[in-house]
């Protein structure tokens, strides 16, 4: 085994990735790193890059190269300069039979063909989009869904991906606003996992669309939340006696389903009853929200229950 001494042995390691580290570094590496964000290149700086570039690098420079135009460039590079320096040498090379090379937007687009990674289905984008797709269905505007979502396409996203996140919104943010909703796009996610592309745009836009324009809540994701929660901090309290299944006669004796009341033999089908244990008992887990189908809910869950789960 080598011999370090007493001499103090420091190691600085400077890492770079176009990723978000949160999801691209180890754990434990990144918690004892100083992480610094690096910031998108604006016009001025990716056009001085430009120009640096033309006149510094030996093969640019050999060339008789025109600017017409620029905002197909930074465009696609996203502020980046190494993607930026990469299209533009696709760019320089495929037009170098021209004299002068003229770059403007029309080219530059033509000769990008959507080769250009404008969007990575394993990187940070990935995860903003996805983040703005959401939230433009949860905020109620279709528009900012359809163009979220053609930007996943364009970058080839797998659509059985979108129809899933579609599928859990529809609980999650509409839940029993729209009980419809969840059927349509449990229907989307089967459809496109048949129909794949490009077919599956139009249905994965009419599933968008309708979540979208749809009342929201997320009183059932508020619920099992609530509930969860009372869980972890009571652990397993017991099941009281009345709605215990009883299939034996030696638990019919220990009381197991004793008083309990069967709702349907009752007027309106329901029969007040403790259906939670008795630490707990009274506890309103599932608050409806503020919209019509589920204040329909709420009337009917007062009239049953009166002022016991303050409806």
């Amino acid at each position: 085994m080598p011999c370090w001494g007493s001499r103090k042995r420091i190691i600085t390691l400077i890492g770079a990735t176009t990723e978000n580290p949160s999801f691209e570094v180890n754990a434990a590496l990144l918690s004892r790193s100083q992480v610094y964000v690096l910031k998108p290149l604006g016009p001025e700086e990716l056009l001085k890059l430009l120009q640096l570039a033309m006149q510094k690098d030996e093969w640019l420079a050999s060339k008789t190269i025109e600017l017409q135009e620029t905002e197909a460039l930074f465009n696609i590079s996203g502020g980046d300069a190494r993607k930026l320096l990469n299209l533009f040498e696709l760019v320089v090379d495929t037009l170098q039979e021209e004299s002068p090379i003229v770059i403007n937007n029309e080219k530059v687009m033509d000769i990008a063909q959507q080769r250009v990674a404008i969007y990575d289905k394993s990187g940070e984008q990935h995860y903003d989009i996805i983040s703005a797709f959401i939230k433009s269905i949860r905020g109620s505007d279709p528009n900012g869904a359809v163009y979220w979502l053609a930007r996943m396409l364009a970058g080839g996203e797998d659509v059985k991906f979108i129809a899933r996140r579609l599928l859990i919104l529809a609980s999650e943010d509409i839940g029993n606003a729209n009980p419809n909703a969840l059927l349509l796009a449990n229907n989307c996610f089967q459809a496109v996992s048949v129909i794949g592309n490009p077919e599956s745009r139009i249905i994965l836009s009419q599933c968008a669309t309708y979540l979208a324009s749809s009342p929201k809540s997320n009183a059932s994701y508020m619920a099992i939340g609530a509930a969860q929660s009372v869980v972890a901090q009571t652990g397993d309290l017991p099941v009281p006696l009345h709605i215990r299944n009883a299939p034996t006669k030696l638990m019919k004796q220990q009381g197991y389903g004793k008083g309990y009341r069967y709702s349907h033999d009752f007027e309106n089908n329901f029969s007040e009853q403790e259906y939670l244990p008795d630490a707990i008992a009274g506890t309103r887990f599932y608050n409806p929200g503020k919209n019509a189908r589920e204040d329909e809910l709420r009337r009917y869950l007062k009239a049953l229950w009166k002022e016991k789960y303050n409806y």
